[in-house]
């Protein structure tokens, strides 16, 4: 499973009150979307296009269990990697289809715009401009599966243990 895309840039500690506001709880999933990191880059989530890869720093998605993973993956982000992630922020992305993997340095490696490649089976990441790549923990066969079929619900919908709509 590999995804190449431009990068966007954030830094350490980046929780899940920044990833989905308070303001976007009620909003509409097209909202949401547009309210998605507004607190610390306004203005962000309308400049992400389809494709484009998410690196951070060291603990992101801390906090709550708000959706933040599924914002991201509907803002149209392909995937994203960080330093470290939040365990729990982690199962979420999983859980929701939205590739994710942790591989230390990995924020030194990039400048905001450059293009990743990302290879989610191997745990590797490559900055094409540079050339450098890392690796970090790689995607279990059955977070693959769950992530190709859109998310946990949808292979939940495929094997039949959830009657299809």
């Amino acid at each position: 499973m590999k995804i190449k895309g431009k990068v966007w840039k954030f830094g350490d500690e980046i929780n899940t009150d920044l990833i989905f506001p308070h303001s976007a709880f009620r909003a509409s999933p097209d909202e949401q979307c547009k309210l998605c990191m507004s607190d610390n880059r306004p203005g962000w989530a309308a400049l992400v296009e389809p494709g484009d890869i998410l690196i951070a720093g060291a603990n992101f998605g801390t906090g709550s269990s708000r959706p933040g993973a599924a914002v991201l993956k509907r803002l149209g982000l392909a995937g994203m990697v960080a330093e470290s992630c939040n365990g729990l922020f982690y199962r979420n992305c999983i859980g929701y289809g939205f590739a994710a993997l942790s591989v230390p340095g990995v924020a030194g490696m990039f400048e905001e715009g450059d293009i990743a490649e990302v290879d989610y089976s191997e745990g590797a990441v490559k900055n094409l401009r540079t050339g450098e790549t890392r690796r970090g923990n790689k995607l279990s066969g059955e977070m693959t599966e769950i992530i190709e079929a859109g998310g946990i619900e949808a292979v939940l919908t495929a094997k039949g243990y959830i009657p299809k709509n």
